[in-house]
């Protein structure tokens, strides 16, 4: 072996060993306030540790989710605003997991980039320490790669990995049936999905930038579309706790790419359809603006984005007033299930 005097060293090669123990360091103290009960280690181990027992199950199923924030990285990267992405990251993981009627417990990411900055990468964090202290899981572990040569300058890329659980027998879908009520919980925007086509046509179509101004609207383009995206954690936490409501919700969608009819579609057995009315809820600005801009065809518009409505109950219909009290919001009726193929539908206002 060579004797090491003036040879090459991993830093030389583009990665700073370093910089990685500093921000482990930096967001111990963030990860650390989204502990609950089961969280048996913390950051810095090469596994983390989860005590179901501990966490209130006898008899637990675990569901499990995996999801990224899409193209909306490159607007966050582009304006330097890149907290409320790890909003967004948990909010994608979480939202699927309780659509399956699961609690989350506890949440991983990854983060990879060229060079780590840990100013950025400690931001990015603390906004996924944010959203899981906003849905009630844990914060137990991660990775941060740092590999030069696989992005550009200040690019980086973010995953991340969510655990729930249940008890056996809660499972979600469960006999959705003709007649029950389709009830939606409002968006906050554009949440996180159809960024591509957003990007082509707020940048690439209208040329505008993220410091314009956007008329009728609060804020910049790049403070409308990195709005984060809504956790529906302690609302269907809600539900889940109460007995009876319990068993009147028999399905969850999360409304991502596809909106309302692919995402509904996949909680509808074979002999049930939704059907969603048009016209039933008021569309935010946000999406008309979109449109207008791009020239986008309704058909399209409802196909990729969520429209305003980002999680979709379906009730018992003499349960409908309960949950909607139970919510605490203006849920919408959007519709109800009917008997025919399983899948989805739009009829006209």
């Amino acid at each position: 072996m060579s004797d090491g005097k003036n040879g090459l060293t991993y830093a030389d090669a583009g990665v700073d060993i370093d910089a990685g123990n500093a921000l482990v360091d930096r967001i111990k103290p963030a990860a650390k306030r989204t502990a609950r009960p089961g969280v048996m280690a913390g950051l810095g181990g090469f596994g983390a540790l989860f005590d179901l027992k501990a966490a209130g199950y006898s008899d637990p199923v675990l569901v499990a989710a995996t999801d990224g924030v899409g193209t909306k990285l490159r607007i966050a990267i582009d304006t330097g605003e890149v907290g409320g992405v790890g909003i967004d990251l948990v909010a994608m993981c979480v939202n699927d997991l309780v659509c399956q009627g699961a609690e989350p417990l506890f949440f991983l990411d990854y983060f990879a980039t060229g060079k780590l900055s840990v100013d950025e990468a400690a931001r990015v964090i603390e906004g996924i320490a944010e959203g899981c202290a906003g849905s009630g899981c844990a914060l137990i572990g991660g990775e941060t790669a740092e590999m030069p040569g696989m992005y550009g300058p200040g690019d980086f890329d973010l995953a991340g990995f969510a655990v729930g659980a249940m008890e056996r027998g809660a499972e979600l879908p469960a006999d959705v049936a003709e007649g029950d009520v389709l009830l939606g919980l409002a968006a906050n925007g554009v949440h996180s999905n159809g960024y591509s086509l957003v990007r082509k046509i707020v940048f690439d179509h209208a040329g505008l930038s993220v410091d314009d101004k956007v008329e009728g609207l609060d804020g910049t383009v790049g403070d409308v579309l990195l709005t984060p995206t809504r956790i529906y954690a302690d609302v269907v936490s809600t539900i889940r706790k109460d007995a009876t409501l319990r068993n009147q919700v028999t399905a969850i969608a999360h409304i991502t790419g596809g909106g309302l009819a692919e995402n509904l579609g996949r909680v509808m057995p074979d002999d049930v359809r939704a059907r969603i009315q048009l016209g039933s809820w008021k569309v935010p600005a946000v999406f008309n603006w979109l449109a207008g801009l791009g020239n986008v065809a309704d058909d399209e518009m409802l196909r990729v984005f969520n429209m305003g409505i980002g999680l979709v109950l379906t009730v018992r219909p003499d349960a409908v007033d309960a949950v909607r009290q139970a919510v605490g919001e203006e849920a919408v009726v959007l519709g109800q299930a009917v008997a025919g193929e399983s899948g989805a539908e739009y009829v006209p206002e």
